[in-house]
């Protein structure tokens, strides 16, 4: 057991047994020891929370410097879309609830497609289409396309950030926010790059060409680039297709509410209904659920590095409150409470903190393969 471990277990033992040496006194007068335990519970429910998290890490975990604060989803699949986690051999069907992160893999079989979203930029993959995603923090985007097709919608790039997306014969750095159209061939020696909004810089075969708006390069080659450029052709069916994803983006209520940092915004106007509470502020109700639903209650644990045990709720609408804010209980319900609209939201594996309103105290641990029940 590390250093932090023992001293966290040892804080808990004492003030376990200064709560008890409180309310067992006042027995004999209920008030009383209604109202003493209320206090208590003040100062060891945080407790409580922050020692059941930090004691189900390893010990590893708890020297980790902090993990990213973003991630990226597959939040849409047509067809087959396989996924291959970093270090692992075996590629598996993907799942639209999985974060995603450096080292991952994925392939779109043919006549399929794919929508990768890291916070608000989405990522469209055609048909036969395999990519890496070779580093992703708060900083950095680097993608590698290995064979196929993908249009990226870059709605934002924040100075200081950086999104390459290499292919086998360049390296192409998006310098300014925009669609771009990249597609590179299985044998890895033809790149062309179509620019419908924003610019970028292609680097290659020991140089570099600028791209602007409405061109349409051509590279051929590996050691030395053949390079070619003329206007942009007219939109075809797959970006006819992420065209009308972007309306759905944009057409999305819950981007009043939500940051489009906050991956799967989008989903809830399906799934659920606002709603105003004077205690909580702007709240989102899952719609259709069970009799007796609860978060965090259909779904599994995975171990996602550097993060740790991570959340894979089953719903269709299952990342962004799992992922994002709090849930509450508002009157007798439970409800998602998104938090502040702000421009770069943290996401986090999993979210263990509930409360209750109308006076009532509700409190949920999940953490290693299981989770505690609401009290």
């Amino acid at each position: 057991m590390s250093d932090i471990r023992i001293i966290v277990w040892f804080t808990w033992f004492l003030a376990s047994n200064w709560i008890h040496s409180l309310v067992v006194p006042c027995n004999e007068r209920s008030g009383k020891r209604v109202k003493t335990m209320k206090k208590a519970l003040l100062f060891i429910l945080p407790l409580t929370l922050v020692a059941a998290a930090l004691l189900a890490l390893p010990a590893a975990t708890l020297a980790d410097d902090d993990p990213p604060g973003r991630v990226a989803r597959l939040n849409y699949i047509q067809g087959s879309v396989s996924f291959q986690a970093s270090g692992e051999q075996d590629w598996v069907e993907a799942n639209s609830n999985r974060p995603l992160t450096t080292g991952d893999n994925l392939w779109v079989d043919k006549n399929s497609r794919g929508e990768l979203h890291i916070g608000s930029t989405a990522i469209r993959m055609a048909g036969e289409t395999g990519i890496s995603i070779l580093n992703l923090d708060d900083r950095t985007v680097q993608i590698q396309l290995a064979q196929g097709i993908i249009e990226v919608h870059l709605r934002r790039l924040d100075s200081g950030e950086a999104f390459e997306v290499d292919t086998p014969n360049l390296a192409f750095t998006l310098t300014r926010a925009g669609e771009f159209r990249i597609k590179t061939d299985p044998d890895g020696n033809v790149t062309i790059i179509i620019i419908r909004e924003g610019e970028g810089e292609v680097t290659g075969g020991g140089e570099s060409w600028e791209i602007r708006a409405g061109e349409r390069a051509v590279f051929r080659g590996t050691d030395e680039l053949d390079y070619q450029s003329g206007p942009a052709p007219g939109m075809d069916d797959f970006e006819d297709w992420g065209q009308e994803r972007d309306q759905r983006e944009n057409g999305a209520r819950s981007a009043r509410y939500v940051s489009r940092d906050v991956d799967g915004y989008y989903d809830l106007d399906e799934y659920g209904d606002w709603d105003n509470d004077a205690e909580f502020g702007t709240v989102w109700y899952p719609r259709g659920v069970v009799v007796g639903w609860v978060p965090y209650h259909y779904g599994h644990w995975v171990w996602i590095s550097p993060w740790g045990w991570t959340w894979i709720g089953e719903e269709p609408w299952g990342f962004a409150p799992y992922h994002y804010g709090r849930w509450c209980i508002v009157r007798g319900r439970w409800g998602w409470v998104p938090g502040p609209v702000v421009v770069r939201p943290v996401y986090a594996p999993h979210l263990v903190a509930f409360v209750g309103g109308g006076g009532g105290l509700g409190v949920a641990v999940g953490f290693g393969g299981g989770f505690a029940g609401v009290a």
